[in-house]
């Protein structure tokens, strides 16, 4: 009995159906650069180390943001909570450099840290510790050294119905 069973003819339709299934968290990375600040939504998150903490963050090279995470700089991983889809379509769309991502959003400013979204499930202040080039996206290391979690809900889980894009 064949138990590798295909739901379509097309074997790159197959592997995009399985890649996709591959669940994901949600978050909004924000990050500062000088006085300028940004957010967008990532979901290739992952932890990475237990002894120093540290997160590993999937960057799509085309994003201004990615210039702004040097070796030492300090980003934000807000945890999307379940149910937060007004999180997911503000962030989703994306911000052009220069462009305000925070109106209309509570969120707390702490010194030298970027924005901590109050409507988040939790969140993690990350310094950057590595940058590894792999493919179309850059991984971002980050060490983790504040967080707290805000509200008692559940994460987002996120699962695509196609791994080989958005």
């Amino acid at each position: 009995m064949n138990r590798m069973t295909h739901a379509t003819t097309d074997p790159s339709e197959s592997l995009a159906a399985a890649l996709g299934r591959v669940p994901s968290g949600l978050y909004v990375l924000t990050a500062r650069n000088g006085d300028d600040e940004t957010g967008m939504l990532a979901s290739w998150v992952q932890q990475c180390s237990f002894d120093p903490p540290q997160v590993s963050v999937a960057v799509n090279n085309q994003r201004y943001v990615l210039d702004w995470l040097q070796d030492g700089a300090v980003f934000v991983l807000n945890v999307v909570p379940e149910g937060g889809k007004a999180l997911v379509a503000h962030f989703g769309k994306g911000f052009s450099s220069g462009e305000p991502a925070f109106e209309g959003l509570e969120v707390t400013r702490e010194r030298g840290i970027p924005p901590v979204l109050l409507a988040a499930h939790a969140y993690l202040v990350c310094h950057v510790a590595n940058r590894l080039t792999v493919g179309d996206h850059t991984l971002i290391v980050g060490r983790v050294t504040a967080g707290a979690v805000l509200h008692d809900s559940k994460p987002t889980v996120h699962v695509r119905k196609n791994g080989l894009k958005y």
